[in-house]
C-alpha cells in the first residue's frame, strides 16, 4: 500500500479547495441492476487494512462483517436509514452496512463509508463522485453507488495524492477532497 510521507499529505490537505457539499436527485428506494451485490461473508475484515497505519484508518482496520437482526441494530444505533435496497447505521462518524437488518437487503459495498456534513451515504457517495468527475478521476455516472467504477476512480485520486489506496470513502480522502 501506498502512502504520502510527512509534509507531503499535509501539504495536499491543506492545499484541497472547499467542496460544498450538493443534494443529489438519486432512487434509492430500489437496488440497482447495473452494480451486483455483495454477498455477506461473517466475520470479514478488509483486505489490506492491517496495513494502513494512523487513527483515521482504526474503524477500517476493525471493521468485521456482523449480520443480527433488526431489533438489534435498532437497539444498539440511533440512526439506521434505507438507502437502495439496504439499510446502513450510523456510528462514530461512519456508516456501516446493517447486514441482517431486513435478510434480502442489498448493498454494493461491505465496509465502513466515511460520514459527510451529516448526509446519508449515498449522498456522501455521491459528492465523492462529482468531485472527482471534476477532477477527471470518476467518468462513471454520479449514482451515489461505491461501486466498481467509484472505487477504482477513488483508488487513483489517493494513489496520486500519495495517501493510502483503501478505494474507500475514509477520512484523508475527503479532507483531501476537500469536504470536511
Amino acid at each position: 500500500m501506498q502512502k504520502t510521507k510527512g509534509a507531503a499529505a499535509s501539504t495536499t490537505q491543506a492545499n484541497a479547495k472547499p467542496f460544498k457539499a450538493q443534494h443529489f436527485n438519486l432512487p434509492t428506494k430500489t437496488p440497482p441492476t447495473k452494480i451486483a451485490a455483495v454477498n455477506f461473508q461473517q466475520g470479514r475484515h478488509i483486505q489490506g487494512s492491517q496495513n494502513w497505519q494512523g487513527s483515521q484508518y482504526t474503524v477500517f482496520r476493525n471493521y468485521s462483517s456482523q449480520w443480527h437482526n433488526r431489533n438489534w441494530w435498532s437497539g444498539h444505533y440511533n440512526r439506521v436509514i434505507f438507502v437502495y435496497g439496504g439499510w446502513y447505521a450510523w456510528n462514530a462518524g461512519y456508516w456501516y452496512p446493517a447486514w441482517g437488518y431486513a435478510p434480502n437487503s442489498y448493498y454494493a459495498y461491505d465496509g465502513p463509508i466515511y460520514g459527510y456534513n451529516g448526509l446519508p451515504p449515498d449522498q456522501v457517495t455521491a459528492n465523492v463522485q462529482s468531485a472527482l468527475q471534476q477532477q477527471g478521476y470518476y467518468h462513471g455516472e454520479v449514482d451515489g453507488l461505491l461501486g466498481p467504477l467509484s472505487r477504482a476512480a477513488i483508488a487513483d485520486y489517493q494513489r496520486d495524492r500519495g495517501l493510502y489506496i483503501t478505494s474507500a470513502i475514509d477520512r484523508p480522502t475527503l479532507q483531501s477532497l476537500g469536504m470536511t
